[in-house]
């Protein structure tokens, strides 16, 4: 019985695997192995009775039932009898040979199973096999794959057959006409040769250690005949590939002689296929066998092949191997290991054969060559020992190639010769000189190649020189005398230059290297080193290069370090200074980068360095040949303008350093004859020279620049710089430029006691001469010399020592310099410089006449402040760097301006001067092109701070004009542009701190109030009217609290002038200034008001502005407040939408809170007093009525909306909140639905396309946002945001989800608003009775939600709303009844200490509310289980248990409800009532058990919360289930915040289920079975799955209870299911159905 139930489970699966989803598939075989692990034998054998009777089987589901059988062999080979071994290899061979056509998946798979029955039983495989290889029939093709493979699977066990398989198949060969006939036969004695070599390679463990080669050497060769002569001829490039695989493993096999008798015909056959096939490496591979066997044998033949066998590879090794394929770089490997035989054989012949192609054109001859020559000097270094030499000048043409892909394999064979000792031969220096070539290629090579090369980018061949430098300098030790001094001549010539750090850290590692072996004394022997560069070189470049310091991947660290090495060398007395200084150098990079360097910091550290070098020295005649080779190394930096920049300074160091008077005229005269004068940096170099120079040497420096001046250069006559007679005109005008540029320099540096008194005499008389010029670079260099020389006298004297009598003079040139600039466009730095320079001259004596002063400024702000504007952010973007040097230069212009008019209001700090700089900034300041304003006002800013800063008050004076300055400020605070809004204020600020400092206040007094305007800043950024109005407002009330009373008028007066202001937002802020000075100081002002306001309210008429807006607020403010009741009424009487001049009229109404609380409540009664819709009928048939609002109610809930969002009505409103509040839910419930009159309808359209409406007047949203405001300004700030945040608002205006919303609201009132509620409460309680349902459900659902919450019981509310809904349960409204049943099972979250008294009314309420028979859509009894859930916490058990049971089967139905909801209360419940089962504790476990399965299941139900809800029922019913172990599972893997493993899960809980209920097992199974048909896939598919899991855990003595066929019956059945999913589980279930057979 057992066995037929398993063969009818493996013939249930087998029948299966015509199922077309490869998943499900998968899984039959996995279930036929699952089963196979239980019973190998059955099901071996049932698998072979299945094939042996289902003949007409199609083979791709034969092919499954054979993988089962392969791996159910593989896994239980030990345990396989005999017999049934014998029944599978039977089956198998009849499988794999049934047809005589090649079926491969279905051959192999059969195939397979007698290789893995043949690792065990080889002898029985064999036996049947062999039957199938007769001598004299072709035999199948895949029984010689079978041979093949197990020779290789089972080499100890096979080779003894081969003797006799090889002498039965050597005549099947010639008998093989097709072709994968001959392919498996090859495939077959490659894989014989191979194993054999295996079985040879390993006697010492075989079975049979006398076995030779030779006892295979013969049928090896006469199989050789077949395949080399025969089949290797043919067509088929497959076949060929074949053989030729196998032609390789049989070469180590065949009789010597017979081998060395092939090899003339055999190396040129397998030679002639590299041009017949592309793909290389079987042919490759193969040819390395046949010459590795060839050299054991000592062959003689290969002499003779050389020629053609290096003429065939090499160009193997020529074509580049692709990477992306992966067997063409594994063909190159074989090739270059073909060479590696040869070289190791015939190395004379090779290198005669390679060398001459390291002269071929073609670069891929080349590079292969290389490659070549790289593995032989590898791999066959004994045989190139003598021909090192050799070799190496062969090298000589590769050297000088300019191919990357040439110069890369060359780094590469020089990084193979550095390891094998070539570069230590003669010639090794010119390779080296080569690999630091390369390290010295630019390293951002063009990244734009010509499209035809695969060319590599020059950078690569870089970085691969630069990695192989390094590791030569510090990996391979007999590199080190090679590379050491050598690599020290490579540091100064500048074509070396990007190789300076790699050089320079192999030359450190080097050094120290030989230091460690004390040879520091000895480090550089120049007399054994002629070439090497003297010391004063190294140190110059090594200096200079270092000055920038992040170039070339970071040299100054190198350069440093390296000198830092090489400081005996240098000079023996600099040990302690530079051990001390050039760490510091170089933590200075590390720490910085080349962003965050400050270059001249750098430079000053660097040149302080030099100094104390030179004074570390202290040797004269060192110091003279030092700067002797600075000087010659000059001409080497051309076209390095910052390095030459350097070194010029660090001539003039030296300079200053040289005690010889004469070298140092003579170096300068040097200087100033080999200068490139054309070039900015080098004209800046040469002075920066003279200027350091002069510090010790100023005679010197000025005799020689005298000399220059008197020179023939500027005249037509020779002499003594005769050198410059050929210079143009324009060359002329820069050796002028920087003549003038060298006294600026001498002048800045030089000691100021020595050069203040030659500065007329011998410095000016030569300037002045030339300032008749248009050549720019003159012009420049003339401001900045003058400046130079202006700073030089202001550091050196106290001010007023020095009367500088040429000073108008110069101030007026600089004048005319800036005058003579383009106004349409900033183009040179002329205006910045020119400005910097008379900021420096104004400071010095004499003062400047008047005029001349203001000719000065009138000048600078023309041409500063009227320049056109920079070109917007996206342009500049487009345009670059050039944009972001426009924007630069602009910005230092304007700070050279501020600078100077700082500077010459210095010279007058009184109100008077400050009257006057105002007075040339005033139109400026009030111009009408934004750019001039801001600028003007950004510029008033600075002067006002500056003022302030240097003032010193010492008798009270009045500050005369601060009304009229701060009338031109003020209103500049609501300026269009944010920069000028934020200086106006900084101007304000800074006048009112100067008023106190005029009256009598210390400057560093601190005012609250004018504090306060820094404050007021940030509400100027953003151009938002209302942030500007108020920010306006406030800077008023502190200029009307500070400004003294004899200022007011003026003030006042000056503002009225602004209202005319062409900038509206100016003319804006004048008018709420004024406003709130009238409002601060207005006192005698005050019968001027009604005036004032008339004038606005006409403004008002006209354009609608807010500071005419504001004007009229406070009108309408004053007429309320003495015509209360005509405001009100012509108010309402305004057209519906109120127009945005009634919605401000309405707002100033909210000034005061009696007056506002006076309008709220004649607003109420407006809207209580009238209906608020009236029925209509419409005109389409059918359509039934709709319901048009009623005119006054609706203008009076828009009034309240315009006065409670005015934010002073708040005390009105907080007074009258209970009516307030309950009018406008009651009037939001009444308008849901509602619509506006028609004529109102298309009113509102009309004023919603003539520019946005002021708001939407439909009447549930006027209403919802009237109740929402009165909420924000009652008080009840959280309320509406709560409310806001949980979407209650939207929700209130929808017909569908009203009730939503109003449980939102009550919930925030609760929470938000409780000591409001009693009132609220009793207001609302008789519209429970109202007619309109409408606002029976809005109270509803508003006392519902509030028994959510304890603050009903704290106030003592609960009994009189419990009544109230208890009261509503008859209601004729569904919804009524549905919330007032919410609101009772609300009662145990809001008050749960309440439940148990009034336990049974509760229950009674809610059972009734389950067998509601007005409840088509089961809306009632949903509501009443999810509250009867809530309150089971709560109520006493013996109330519960009276009803329990009653309870429990009538909920049951909804756990498989089509609605998710119902599923989910239900099972919520029942989780619930588990609570009360200990007294009818069988009953209910009896319920339990009848849920199971499906709370089980529904954790794969597709609803989230229902899985929630199933994890809870679970988790409650596990302590009544009596099994521990179920209990912890449920409570550890079902909590909520933990993701299932549902297939693991549920096989622990079967496992539990098996072991405490083993005799439930039919049950749980039959109630699975209902599932099968279940609408939910998920389901369906874990049902069968449940089932599996039961079955697999349960013990043999239940098993009986199945009934096994109606289960297998039901499982095949659902093996027909249209989800594959489903499919899976129920083949999955099927295997394991062998645990209850």
């Amino acid at each position: 019985m057992t066995e037929s139930r398993i063969k009818r489970l493996a013939t249930t699966l087998m029948d299966a695997t015509t199922d077309k989803d490869p998943l499900v598939q998968e899984q039959i075989y996995n279930a036929l192995c699952y089963l196979g692990e239980s019973e190998p034998e059955e099901i071996l054998n049932s698998c072979d009775e299945y094939l042996r009777q289902h003949d007409k089987l199609a083979y791709p589901h034969r092919v499954i039932i054979l993988k089962a059988m392969e791996t159910v062999v593989k896994n239980n080979i030990a345990l396989l009898d005999k017999s049934t071994a014998k029944v599978v290899i039977f089956l198998a061979s009849n499988e794999m040979t049934k047809s005589k056509e090649v079926i491969r998946d279905w051959q192999q798979a059969a195939s397979n199973v007698l290789v893995a029955v043949g690792q065990r039983f080889i002898n029985k495989v064999m036996e049947e096999v062999l039957t199938k290889f007769q001598p004299g029939i072709l035999p199948h093709y895949f029984v010689m794959q079978t041979f093949a493979n197990l020779s290789v699977s089972n080499v100890f066990g096979m080779v003894p057959f081969l003797n006799s398989i090889l002498g039965t198949m050597l005549p099947m060969l010639g008998m093989a006409k097709q072709d994968h006939m001959k392919s498996v036969f090859c495939y077959a004695l490659q894989h014989f040769s191979e194993s054999i070599q295996e079985y040879l390679a390993n006697l010492d463990k075989a079975p049979d250690p006398t076995v030779r080669k030779d006892t295979f050497s013969n049928e090896i060769f006469s199989a050789y005949e077949v395949l080399f002569n025969s089949w290797l001829q043919h067509r088929e490039a497959k076949l060929r590939l074949a053989v030729v695989e196998a032609l390789g493993p049989m070469s180590y096999l065949m009789p010597s002689e017979k081998l060395e008798e092939q090899l003339p015909k055999l190396i040129p056959g397998i030679l002639a296929l590299y041009k017949k096939h592309t793909e290389a490496f079987y042919i490759s591979k193969s040819l390395c066998q046949i010459l590795e066997a060839s050299v054991n044998i000592g062959s003689r033949s290969l002499d003779v092949q050389l020629d053609s066998l290096l003429g065939t590879l090499h160009p193997q090794i020529c074509a580049p191997a692709d990477p992306s394929v992966p067997l063409t770089v594994k063909s190159h490997t074989e090739v270059l290991r073909c060479f590696t035989v040869l070289a190791c054989s015939f190395p004379d012949r090779v290198l005669a054969f390679l060398l001459p192609k390291l002269e071929s054109s073609n670069e891929r001859t080349r590079v292969g060559t290389l490659l070549i020559m790289r593995q032989i000097i590898n791999s066959a270094a004994s045989q190139m020992e003598i021909k090192k030499p050799f070799i190496l000048s062969s090298m000589k043409l590769p050297l000088q190639d300019s191919n990357n892909k040439v110069k890369r394999a060359v780094v590469q064979v020089i990084s193979a010769m550095a390891h094998h000792g070539y570069l230590e031969q003669p010639g090794g220096e010119a390779m080296m000189e080569f690999l630091v070539r390369q390290c010295a290629l630019p390293s951002d090579a063009p990244k734009k190649q010509p499209p035809d090369a695969d060319d590599l980018a020059s950078d690569s061949v870089q970085s691969i020189s630069v990695n192989t430098l390094f590791l030569l300098s510090t990996t391979v030790d007999r590199m080190n005398n090679v590379l050491w001094p050598y690599l020290l001549e490579f540091v100064t010539p500048i074509q070396f230059t990007n190789a300076l750090t790699p050089l320079c850290k192999s030359l450190m590692y080097l050094a120290m290297k030989k230091q460690e072996e004390g040879e520091n004394s000895s480090l550089i022997r120049y007399d054994l080193n002629a070439n090497l560069p003297s010391p004063y070189a190294l140190t110059t470049r090594l200096l200079v290069v270092s000055s920038q310091p992040y170039v070339g991947d970071c040299r100054g660290t190198a350069a440093l370090r390296l000198l830092n090495v090489l400081h005996y060398s240098v000079h023996p007395a600099l040990d302690q200074l530079w051990s001390k200084k050039v760490p510091l150098l170089v933590e200075h990079i590390e720490e910085n980068t080349e962003k965050s360097l400050s270059q001249k910091e750098w430079e000053e550290k660097l040149l302080l360095f030099l100094q104390e070098t030179l004074a570390a020295v202290s040797d004269n005649t060192w110091i003279c040949h030092f700067v002797t080779e600075m000087c010659r190394q000059l001409n080497s930096y051309n076209g390095f303008p910052l390095e030459k920049n350097f070194l010029y300074k660090c001539i003039g160091t030296t300079l200053g350093a040289c005690a010889s008077k004469d070298l140092v005229q003579k170096q300068l005269q040097e200087l100033l004859e080999t200068a490139r004068y054309h070039e900015e940096a080098e004209r800046e170099g040469l002075a920066s020279c003279f200027g350091i120079c002069a510090i010790n040497h100023l005679e010197e420096t000025l005799a020689k620049l005298e000399d220059f001046v008197r020179s023939d250069v500027f005249k037509k006559s020779v002499g003594l710089f005769s050198i410059f007679k050929d210079r143009s005109e324009t060359e002329v005008e820069k050796i002028k430029s920087t003549l003038i540029l060298c006294y600026g320099y001498v002048a800045a540096y030089a000691p100021k006691e020595l050069v203040l008194s030659r500065i007329e005499t011998d410095i000016l008389k030569n300037i002045f001469q030339y300032f008749n010029t248009k050549d720019l670079t003159l012009k420049l260099c003339l401001i900045r010399s003058i400046c130079m020389i202006s700073q030089a006298i202001y550091n050196g004297v106290k001010c007023g020592d020095f009367i500088f009598s040429r000073k108008a003079e110069l101030v007026a040139q600089m004048v005319e310099f800036i005058k003579a600039e383009p106004l349409e466009a900033m183009r040179t730095p002329v205006r910045q410089r020119a400005m910097i320079t008379c900021t420096y001259l104004v400071i010095l004596e004499p003062h400047l006449s008047d005029p001349d002063r203001t000719e000065l400024i009138d000048t600078c702000l023309a041409n500063v402040l009227a320049l056109p504007p920079l070109e917007p952010t996206k342009e500049r973007d487009e345009n670059g760097g050039d944009a972001l040097h426009k924007e630069m230069l602009y910005g230092d212009t304007i700070s050279a301006l501020k600078d100077l008019l700082k500077s010459l209001l210095q010279r007058n700090l009184t109100p008077h001067g400050l009257q006057d700089m105002f007075a040339h900034l005033g139109p400026w300041i009030k111009s009408n092109k934004e750019h001039e304003r801001e600028r003007a006002v950004e510029v008033s800013a600075a002067l006002l701070d500056f003022y302030l800063s240097k003032l010193n008050v010492s008798t009270v004076i009045p500050f005369y004009n601060l009304g009229v300055l701060i009338a031109l400020f003020s209103p500049r605070c609501s300026d269009s542009l944010a920069s000028v809004r934020q200086h106006a204020v900084d101007c304000v600020y800074c006048l009112l701190y100067i008023q106190l400092c005029y009256e009598g206040f210390a400057r560093d007094h601190r005012d609250e109030m004018v504090e306060g305007l820094k404050a007021l800043k940030k509400g100027l950024e953003e151009p938002d009217f209302t942030i500007l109005f108020h920010t306006c407002n406030n800077i008023a009330m502190v200029i009307g609290k500070r400004v003294p009373p004899d200022q007011l008028m003026s003030l006042l007066l000056a503002m009225f002038e602004g209202l005319a202001d062409p900038d509206k937002n100016c003319s804006r802020a004048a008018t709420v200034m004024i406003n709130s000075l009238l409002k601060e100081r207005g006192g005698v002002l005050q019968e001027k008001v009604p005036d004032i306001m008339s004038i606005i309210h006409s403004k008002l008429e006209e354009v609608d502005e807010e500071h005419i807006r504001k004007a009229a607020q406070q009108t309408v403010y004053i007429l309320a407040s003495q015509h209360k009741s005509v405001v009100v009424s012509s108010l309402l009487g305004s057209s519906l939408p109120f127009d945005s001049h009634a919605c401000t009229m309405w707002r100033s109404l909210a000034t005061e809170p009696t007056l506002t609380s006076q309008i709220l409540e004649q607003l109420l009664e407006k809207v209580n007093r009238d209906v608020p819709y009236k029925e209509s009928k419409c005109f389409l048939l059918g359509s039934g009525s709709e319901r048009i609002a009623t005119p006054l109610p609706l203008a009076a809930t828009c009034a309240l909306y315009e006065i409670m969002s005015a934010p002073e009505s708040g005390a009105a409103v907080l007074g009258l909140y209970p009516p307030l509040f309950v009018t406008l839910l009651l009037r939001v419930s009444c308008t849901v639905g509602v619509q506006l009159p028609k004529n109102l309808q298309s009113r509102e359209r009309r004023s919603s396309s003539h520019g946005p409406a002021p708001r939407s007047l439909h009447p549930c949203s006027c209403a919802v946002e009237t109740l929402k405001v009165m909420l924000l300004r009652g008080g009840s700030e959280e309320v509406a945001r709560a409310v806001g945040s949980a979407g209650g608002w939207e929700l209130m205006a929808s017909p569908e989800r009203h009730h939503d919303g109003i449980t939102v609201l009550a919930r925030a009132m609760a929470r938000h608003a409780g000591p409001r509620l009693p009132l609220i409460v009793k207001n609302l309680v008789p519209t429970l009775s109202s007619v309109f349902d409408s606002q029976r459900i809005t109270t509803t659902a508003f006392f519902a939600e509030l028994l959510n919450s304890n603050v009903v019981n704290d106030l003592i509310l609960l009994e009189t709303i419990m009544d109230n809904m208890t009261g509503r349960q008859k209601d004729a409204c569904m919804l009524v009844r549905m919330l007032a049943l919410r609101g009772l099972g609300n009662i145990a979250s809001g008050s749960p200490e309440k439940v148990r008294k009034h336990g049974a009314k509760l229950l009674a309420s809610m059972v009734n509310g389950m067998d509601d028979k007005d409840d088509p859509h089961n809306l009632v009894a949903l509501e009443a289980m999810s509250s009867l859930s809530k309150l089971l916490d709560h109520v006493e058990d013996r109330d519960v248990q009276s009803m329990l049971l009653h309870i429990a089967i009538r909920i049951r139905p909804f756990f498989d409800s089509e609605q998710p909801d119902l599923r989910q209360s239900s099972i919520v419940l029942f989780g619930n009532l588990t609570k009360f089962s200990e007294g009818s504790c069988e009953v209910f476990f009896e319920q339990i058990l009848n849920g199971l399965v499906t709370l089980l299941l529904h954790l794969q139900d597709p609803k989230p919360e229902v899985v929630k809800a199933c994890k809870f029922a679970l988790r409650m019913c596990g302590p009544s289930m009596g099994c521990e172990g179920l209990c912890d599972m449920f409570l550890n893997h079902l909590r909520e915040d933990r993701s299932l493993h549902y297939g693991e899960f549920m096989n622990n809980v079967c496992k539990h289920l098996m072991q405490s209920y083993p005799e439930m097992l039919n049950r749980l199974i039959l109630t699975n079975l209902f599932y099968f048909k279940s609408n939910w896939v998920d389901i369906r598919a874990a049902a069968p799955m449940f089932i599996g899991f039961l079955v697999l855990h349960v013990d043999e003595d239940h098993c009986q209870q199945v009934d096994l066929d109606q289960l297998i019956s039901a499982l095949n059945l659902l093996l027909k299911d249209p989800v594959p999913a489903v499919r899976v589980k129920v083949a999955e279930t099927l295997g394991r159905l062998v645990r209850i057979l």
